[in-house]
């Protein structure tokens, strides 16, 4: 199927003031597109990427006095599969894990995990090890966390999200990783688009949608703790340790967000 995605962004501010965005979607994908992918900022002013060591594509940009505008609009193919469930796929002891992954069982900026680690054994020692535990945390997330935009806070952490048990889809992600992490499963968090595609339709804004991935069985597997529940077409932008790796927008200076609008489609098959 066709997926048709993109966004408005408004800055403002009174001086120039150097921005890092983190607005293109994943490497992974690019093979994907079926229009170009191209950042648009009006005024226009010199923009370049470069790509971080977790991979992802990061913009570069100077806000001008008076504001900045971006805006991306681009055709994208997906296979229309939901999240893949693999029930087998083991819990690797960490001695057996790969380098690269081991980062992925660290605490972070969002993701305490010397704060919850009592808590995580607690709950999910008794459960076997591997995807039914995973499952099992994703499950507790999902049903601790009451959801709301009015409850965003951008210095929320884990810990914070399971004391309040308010939050948005990066405070359900930020807590099930860490549970996960104490519980030595490498876990890291992701953020893309995520449409109402395959499901009923939310009367609620578009936002951009945060979830995380296991290392189980050798690979990478998705998960999703808001929705708990294998989605549809999604649409990745960026990944890391947690939020701190893969925000939308970093300003160096003061800037003011007035305008964010983002759009996720399914383009309707020709007869």
């Amino acid at each position: 199927m066709l997926i048709r995605a993109g966004y408005e962004i408004r800055y403002e501010t009174e001086v120039e003031t150097p921005m890092l965005a983190m607005l293109s979607i994943h490497p992974s994908r690019h093979k994907d597109l079926q229009t170009e992918h191209r950042i648009e900022a009006t005024p226009a002013v010199p923009i370049y990427d470069y790509v971080d060591s977790f991979g992802n594509v990061c913009t570069r940009v100077t806000v001008p006095a008076g504001g900045l505008t971006l805006r991306c609009d681009f055709t994208i193919e997906d296979d229309g599969l939901p999240d893949r469930a693999t029930p087998d796929a083991i819990q690797h002891a960490v001695e057996d894990l790969p380098d690269d992954v081991l980062v992925y069982l660290l605490g972070s900026r969002y993701c305490e995990t010397d704060r919850l680690s009592e808590t995580a054994w607690s709950l999910f020692g008794h459960i076997p090890a591997g995807w039914e535990r995973v499952q099992a945390i994703v499950a507790f997330t999902h049903n601790h966390i009451e959801f709301g935009y009015h409850f965003a806070r951008s210095t929320k952490t884990a810990w914070d999200a399971h004391q309040e048990r308010q939050g948005v889809c990066r405070d359900f992600a930020h807590l099930a990783i860490t549970l996960c992490r104490c519980m030595n499963i490498p876990a890291r968090y992701c953020t893309g688009y995520l449409g109402d595609i395959g499901v009923p339709v939310v009367d609620a804004p578009m936002d951009f949608s945060a979830w995380f991935d296991v290392y189980l069985g050798g690979t990478w597997h998705t998960f999703d703790a808001r929705h708990n529940q294998p989605r549809i077409g999604r649409i990745l932008m960026a990944r890391g340790r947690d939020a701190t790796d893969t925000a939308l927008t970093n300003t160096f200076g003061p800037a003011q967000l007035v305008g964010f609008d983002v759009f996720t489609d399914e383009v309707p098959a020709r007869d």
